[in-house]
Formats: C-alpha cells, structure tokens, sequence
C-alpha cells in the first residue's frame, strides 16, 4: 500500500503537471519534436524560447512519460506526447488548452466559496457573466472552446459507438442530435445504418462555417440536414434524439425543460439517448466526480447517476431502459423510450 504521505504530496502536484503540460503544448514543443532525438537547444530555437528554461521544461515533461530524455540534453517524443501534436489524426492538444487555459483555471478558484454558500457558477464570480456568454464576447476563449469541445468528440463518437454496438437501430428512421456541433456523431451513426436520415439542431454560430461541416466530409449529405435554432424550442420531430455532453451544462429544471420538448416532439415509439460521464457507484474511482466539480465551477450543470437520470427522464415523459457502456473510455449512454 502506498505511504499516505506520498499520496498527498502526489495529488498536490497534480495542477504543476498538468499546467507543464498545457505550456508544452501553448509553446509548441511537441510539434518541435522529431522521431530521432533532437536537443532541447533545437527545440528552443524553432519555438523562439530560452535554451535552459526549455530544457528544464523538456526534462519536467519527460518525467512525466510525454517524451524520453536522451544524453546531452536531446529529446524524442513519446507515443502519448505524440498525442499532443497539432498534426496527430487524434490530437488531444486542444483538450489542454481548453481545460488548462487561463479561463477554467481562474474559475476553479472559487471551489470553496461554491461549496461554502452553495451557489454554483465560477464564470458568473469570475467574468461577471456565464461560460456560453463568455465565449460569444471573447474570441479566444469561444475559439478554444469550440476546438476543444470538436477535440473531445473524435474520443465521444468512438465510444458511444461502441457502447451501442449491439442495439438495434433498424427501427429508426430520423435520428436527431440535439446541440449536435459540426455533426460528427450523428454524420458516423449515418455511415454505420445507411437506412437512416439525420437532422443536426444547433446554435447560429456553430454552424456558420460550412466547410467544419461533416456531412459532406463523410459523403452523407444527401441524408443529413442541419438546422440552426433554441434546442429548448425549436426540436424536429424523430424517431431518435441524442444529446451528447448537453444535460450536464443544465440544472435539473433545464433538463426537464429539454427533455419533455423532445419527448412532446418525438415519434410514438420515440427513444432517447443521452450521452454522459454517468456517476457510478460509492465504491468506484471515477473521473466523473472530478468532472461533476469542473462542472460546478464551470456553469449551472453536473455530472449525474444513473438514478439521477432515470427521476429526469420520468419528470419529462419518459421511460428508462438502461445504461450502456463501452468497452474502453469514460462515458456512458443513458437510453429512453417514450412512454
């Protein structure tokens, strides 16, 4: 069993790694790196920065596994620090720079005043205005916020493609993705049940750049259509709707809201699929409850349980079915048929 003491001190340094991490990738020094070992002089001079202060970088992130250190200063990547790369099919460097970036750090500062008085929404504290009306006023933290948000779907369409592996879609003839983005999980659904159509809702803004678009970066746009509007008001009727990452931006009366708009729009055989870090059981690590407080900070939402979900469901109309998870990753999808 590991000294106590040591599990502490470890767990204090957790934000010195992670903000190493978000330096590395905010300077560049991952896509400096070449398959053979490089010094961290080369390093430094093609990302414009200090010889010695990018070495002791170098070497801080190679402790942690992201790259090997080699004799006389000289560095390659590993295949996790790859991951890191902007040019990486399935980078996760806008993953950091969202969730490191000086935004949601500045908001986990008022985790204890949150949780002293019980008033959740570290933006609101912060900015003086939520994280949604925050990144319509700040390009930079919309940009890095959309990227991130794009960065975590390749991961989320994955699993919850796996996850539904063995459900039977045949009956399903109009699927829906709430607050779908640039469609990337409902455009993969359509290539996997060539019988279906889908309908992307979103806001405006989301959908301004047609080339982000993924229907056509699929070759499905003769069955995809996307429509820009208030996901609280403007549902299509479908067989099928997903929300994926959407209910845990949203307190319970928003949840509600939401899913009795889809379950008064759905056809009468409807189902829905929600797509969330379900909280497990009391005796089960999970990063779901370490997000459920970037949650609390972030906004008004939260990570929820499987129960939690089934007592919103009901609230709204509809009937719980159960929960399916992927073989690998950190989600879970919460399924519901109309009663």
């Amino acid at each position: 069993m590991p000294d106590a003491r040591a599990t502490v001190f470890d767990l204090i340094a957790g934000r010195w790694r992670s903000q190493a991490i978000h330096t590395g990738v905010k300077l560049g020094v991952f896509d400096a790196l070449a398959s053979d070992p490089i010094s961290a002089s080369t390093v430094a001079v093609e990302c414009h920065l200090h010889p010695e202060m990018t070495y002791r970088l170098l070497r801080a992130l190679a402790s942690l596994g992201l790259m090997e250190e080699h004799p006389d200063r000289r560095f390659s990547p590993t295949e996790a620090g790859r991951l890191l790369r902007r040019d990486h099919p399935a980078t996760l460097r806008d993953i950091v720079l969202l969730r490191e970036g000086p935004e949601h750090v500045a908001v986990w500062k008022h985790l204890p005043a949150i949780v002293r008085d019980g008033v959740q929404n570290g933006f609101v504290r912060e900015f003086g205005r939520t994280a949604f009306e925050h990144a319509n006023r700040e390009p930079a933290y919309g940009d890095a916020f959309d990227a991130g948000m794009s960065s975590y779907s390749r991961l989320q369409t994955e699993w919850t493609l796996d996850a539904l592996d063995r459900r039977d879609f045949g009956a399903v003839g109009h699927f829906c993705d709430i607050g779908g983005g640039q469609g990337h999980l409902l455009c993969h659904f359509l290539l996997r049940y060539p019988h279906m159509r889908g309908t992307v809702l979103e806001r405006p803004s989301a959908l301004e750049d047609g080339a982000a678009l993924w229907a056509d970066r699929l070759g499905v746009s003769d069955r995809c259509r996307y429509i820009a509007g208030d996901m609280f008001a403007d549902l299509p009727g479908a067989d099928a709707y997903v929300l994926k990452m959407i209910l845990h931006n949203w307190s319970d009366d928003e949840c509600v809201r939401l899913l009795r708009n889809a379950c008064e729009r759905a056809t009468p055989n409807g189902c829905l699929l929600i797509v969330e870090h379900v909280i497990p059981g009391i005796d089960t690590p999970h990063i779901a409850k370490l997000f459920d407080l970037h949650m609390m900070t972030w906004g008004p939402g939260r990570e929820r349980t499987e129960t939690e979900y089934a007592d919103l469901l009901d609230r709204a109309g509809w009937e719980y079915v159960a929960t399916w998870y992927p073989r690998e990753g950190d989600i879970g999808v919460v399924e519901a048929t109309r009663r």
